[in-house]
């Protein structure tokens, strides 16, 4: 007689985290900078300039933190479920 399947549970993502981050192809965690909506008449154009760069999440425990609150970051980047 075959074993019995225990469920496997699913993960509620947090949006906002899913929103905030995104996984490269290399599985490091990148983010936007903030700052960039509005007041920005006063800063300089190399201050506007750097805002679209992505930064790598380095910090081991932020990493560990965003994995947690956005489990399926990377699984569903190229081919989102319908």
């Amino acid at each position: 007689m075959p074993k019995a399947k225990t469920k496997k549970y699913k993960i509620k993502t947090y949006k906002a985290a899913a929103k905030r981050f995104r996984m490269t192809g290399t599985g490091k965690i990148v983010r936007t900078k903030g700052g960039k909506s509005h007041l920005r008449r006063r800063k300089a154009k190399r201050a506007k300039r750097l805002f679209s760069r992505m930064l790598e999440v380095t910090a081991a425990g932020d990493r560990r933190r965003i994995k947690r609150m956005a489990p399926y970051l990377k699984k569903y980047k190229a081919n989102p479920p319908a």
